[in-house]
């Protein structure tokens, strides 16, 4: 799971308007709710549901009230089935002063309630933004078909769902296997086919209106990470008048998210791993895997090359070659996760016992059981319902061509998805990012989940909007997680006091 949980005001005029002097282009025609949906409040009450909630714990501790709201399953049919969407909202504390109401989105796709407490208590190995919860109501909504929202489970076998999504196929029988693996995944959701089309982004997009409108507010500010920059993107586009201060951190190719979101990542992935070897080499008194960069990223082509020899016996599990990329992915460059891996990567060659999380995370694929919390399928099903899948065969096809430019992540990163076979087709075309509202766009030059590549071309479709990168980073997600005055400061400034940067902008890291 790669992501958390893990898409023109002309410029010189953005400087001196806020968005309510911009003229937007919302893409969405009104659409006419029933009385009993547009005209019922959202009944606030504990978050806590049990003695098992360690959300609702959290929430509740960080001063949240939860609720629901029924939103319909197809805007294009308002009158008909409803869902539940669950959320949750903690006062601004500074009432006098208050600015509006901040919706958080985490990323994933997946549950966002918890993302008030992320503002309130920060993420784990984080630091949280006192001021902001001063200063906003805090929002968090889990998305359609997530978290405590009305689910869809299709059942999935957890060792099932990850042993297509982290495989990395060597040779056609290899990718052969994964078509049937994916056929059998989309066959379980088969008997969801009246929700799958209605998973979309663009109806997260019409959900997250729909709040606004229950909560009394005229406009929503934002902020969102990884999937949630493109959900920020997509209600931008589509309710323009209803955006107030929008912060996106690490914003993906506004083209990128639906069954091929992770094609264009193995050149990222390969930085980042090289940035890694470049960190072990300092440290090969304490992991012996090389003493230069190249000789670390030797020592990684011998386990990739002995695995596909041989299986690489590790305690009771076994490790082919096509899960060795999926292992050496890395999200977070700090010091503690680089080490992490070190001794993961010790491990492999030698052949000893795992570390307590390489054994947590390899059990996972022998694990029959299925979590619902995991929501695998309702991410797909987002995926399959924003954009059509290529037929299975491309996919084979796109390896091999790239196989000597991207031999490690490339079969990974362009893998085919159950929606290559999926039980129905979306609903409706994706939307198209183009659009001259302010919005900050923050993000770490070296991120492998959305590669600077794909962080330019979401700043270019908003082209109202304004970037700070953080220099010779190779992690996903910046403002929370990488302590930095630089960065928190272009987000406070934004969203206490509606000033966007003049320009682009690179910090450099604080040091750590």
């Amino acid at each position: 799971m790669r992501t958390f949980r893990s898409d023109h005001c002309a410029a010189a005029a953005v400087l001196a308007l806020s968005l309510a002097g911009c003229a937007s282009i919302p893409d969405e025609p009104a659409v006419a709710l029933p009385t009993r949906i547009q005209d019922r409040s959202i009944t606030w009450h504990d978050c806590r549901t049990g003695a098992e909630d360690e959300v609702g714990d959290r929430l509740a501790a960080a001063g949240a009230q939860c609720g629901e709201f029924q939103a319909p399953l197809n805007y294009a049919d308002p009158a008909g089935q409803t869902i539940t969407i669950a959320v949750a909202r903690r006062a601004a504390t500074d009432s006098a002063q208050k600015l509006g109401t901040l919706l958080v989105q985490t990323g994933g796709p997946g549950p966002s309630r918890d993302g008030v407490t992320m503002i309130v208590d920060g993420p784990e190995g984080g630091h949280s933004a006192p001021a902001l919860a001063e200063r906003y109501d805090l929002v968090g909504m889990d998305p359609r078909f997530f978290g405590a929202s009305t689910p869809l489970e299709c059942g999935w076998p957890t060792g099932t769902y990850l042993g297509l999504a982290q495989s990395a196929p060597t040779n056609r029988a290899d990718f052969d296997r994964t078509v049937g693996t994916a056929r059998e995944l989309a066959d379980r959701c088969a008997p969801n086919r009246a929700l799958l089309p209605h998973a979309s982004t663009r109806n997260i997009a019409r959900d997250t209106d729909l709040l606004r409108k229950l909560l009394g507010e005229p406009k929503l500010s934002y902020i969102g990470w990884s999937w949630g920059t493109y959900l920020g993107a997509v209600y931008m586009q589509m309710f323009g008048d209803h955006v107030d201060r929008v912060v996106l951190d690490s914003a993906l190719d506004p083209r990128a998210p639906g069954p091929d979101l992770t094609r264009d990542t193995a050149p990222a992935d390969a930085a980042a791993l090289a940035d890694w070897a470049r960190w072990a080499s300092d440290h090969d008194a304490e992991f012996d895997l090389g003493t230069t960069q190249d000789t670390v990223l030797h020592t990684v082509d011998e386990i990739f090359r002995a695995a596909a020899a041989h299986p690489i016996t590790l305690g009771a599990l076994t490790i082919t070659a096509d899960m060795i990329p999926g292992l050496l992915l890395t999200v977070d460059d700090s010091e503690t996760s680089y080490a992490e891996l070190g001794r993961q990567v010790r491990a492999l060659r030698d052949a000893a016992e795992p570390t307590p999380a390489m054994a947590s995370k390899l059990a996972l694929y022998t694990d029959t059981a299925t979590v619902p919390e995991f929501g695998f399928s309702a991410t797909v099903a987002n995926q399959c319902a924003d954009r059509p899948a290529r037929p299975a065969a491309d996919y084979f096809a796109d390896i091999e061509r790239h196989r000597d430019t991207e031999p490690l992540f490339g079969p990974l990163a362009r893998h085919l998805t159950p929606c290559a076979v999926w039980p129905t087709t979306p609903a409706e075309p994706a939307t198209e990012i183009d659009n001259p509202l302010p919005a900050l766009l923050i993000g770490a030059t070296g991120d492998p989940v959305a590669p600077a590549a794909g962080q330019r071309a979401m700043h270019q479709a908003l082209s109202g909007s304004r970037s700070v990168s953080l220099a010779s980073a190779f992690r996903h997600g910046v403002y929370l997680f990488d302590a930095g005055g630089c960065v928190d400061n272009a987000v406070e400034q934004y969203l206490l006091n509606d000033s966007l940067p003049a320009n682009d902008s690179t910090c450099q890291r604080d040091q750590r």
